[in-house]
């Protein structure tokens, strides 16, 4: 059981760091650097995966039965902006904590 918490915490901190940083990037560097950073393609999924983030950590701070689904959901977007944001460019903190918030959202998906 233990470990269960700790998982769910660590993922819960990873899901808080997830969102912070894109909404520190999106609103500091994205639109300041314009051109690509601001594409619709790329906003739109640093917007979701920032809105996954928060679903993950309400579903789990609840113990909601339904966290798995979420979780998985979630996985899929930090993957997907992690890949947006490589390709972008020059956005290597978002694409470190999307894939760490991936792999433990992955974990408590299992």
């Amino acid at each position: 059981m233990a470990t269960a918490t700790a998982s769910k915490q660590d993922c819960i901190r990873n899901c808080q760091e997830c969102q912070t940083t894109l909404a520190d990037m999106l609103t500091d560097t994205c639109l300041k650097e314009g051109g690509d950073h601001v594409a619709q393609q790329h906003v739109k999924v640093m917007l979701d995966c920032m809105a996954s983030c928060s679903a993950c950590i309400d579903f789990m701070s609840r113990n909601s039965d339904f966290h798995k689904h979420y979780c998985r959901a979630c996985a899929e977007i930090c993957k997907a902006c992690a890949e947006s944001c490589e390709k972008v460019g020059g956005m290597d903190k978002c694409v470190e904590c999307c894939r760490k918030c991936e792999q433990s959202c992955t974990a408590m998906a299992a």
